[in-house]
């Protein structure tokens, strides 16, 4: 079966994996069945992410594709400034897989390199889920951005005018241009960069929800830059918080060790 997707601009050893193996092989031969990941309470909750809102009666679909310039496009503009790369979401839990990697990596070569295809399949699947989380019961969350940063009021803006009521997403870039979509949910997603921080300010300017990572869970400021915090791991779904508070996360995976300051070494603040 032929690889129809242009791996040119993958890193050389990524390219050889996906030509060496039958398996990966068949995979980039074909566009991927689904886009969205979610849970249901039919499911067994398993995918922890999506199945923690569940007890608030919300069915989260999220979208995961490869970050930053992984598929050879940079997808995330303030990854190397925010210094996420290493940290970021997208190697923590299963993500850390290789198989997982590769599905992210079709997913993304998909949007980038046959845009109408991958638009008609997200409207089909997202009307899909309106008609399954009405026959459950549940309200419909999407989160586009699992572990990018689009701009999708830019590149699919049809998309997101269609189902905007349903979007919310975290994002590193605080002056996006939302406008035309004011149902569209934004949370600024911190670092502690020194480069980084005229953006943090700017976000704090313009009065928005702010998600940090904490390294310990257990010791949560009450107060993180003069802002209220509030646990963002009991629900993924951070357009039910106030704007201006901080949506405190732990991290997880190799945001474990992170020494960067994209993780806020939390070990002597008072909680």
């Amino acid at each position: 079966m032929p690889i129809i997707y242009d791996l040119s601009k993958l890193p050389s050893d990524v390219r050889e994996q996906i030509e060496n193996s039958a398996k990966y092989t068949a995979w980039f031969s074909k566009f991927p069945d689904k886009l969205l990941g979610y849970s249901t309470s039919e499911d067994n909750k398993n995918d922890a992410k999506t199945g923690k809102s569940l007890k608030y009666d919300i069915l989260t679909a999220i979208l995961y594709l490869i970050p930053s310039d992984g598929s050879g496009v940079n997808i995330c503009a303030m990854a190397k400034i925010a210094k996420c790369e290493g940290p970021c979401l997208n190697t923590a839990g299963r993500g850390a897989m290789g198989s997982v990697q590769m599905s992210r990596l079709r997913k993304t070569l998909f949007m980038l390199q046959y845009p109408k295809e991958f638009e008609a399949m997200l409207r089909k699947e997202i009307r899909k889920l309106e008609k399954r989380a009405k026959k459950l019961g549940l309200i419909l969350k999407i989160r586009l951005n699992g572990t990018s940063d689009v701009r999708w009021e830019r590149e699919f803006p049809e998309i997101l005018q269609e189902f905007q009521e349903f979007m919310y997403d975290y994002t590193k870039i605080p002056n996006r241009n939302i406008g035309n979509f004011p149902k569209y949910d934004l949370t600024f997603s911190y670092s502690g960069v020194k480069e980084y921080q005229p953006f943090v300010q700017q976000a704090i300017g313009n009065g928005m929800r702010m998600a940090v990572v904490f390294k310990h869970k257990d010791k949560i400021p009450h107060k993180f830059l003069g802002m209220y915090c509030i646990n963002g791991d009991d629900s993924d779904d951070t357009s039910s918080a106030p704007k201006g508070v901080v949506w405190a996360l732990y991290a997880k995976g190799k945001a474990r060790n992170d020494t960067s300051g994209f993780v806020v070494d939390n070990t002597f603040m008072g909680v």
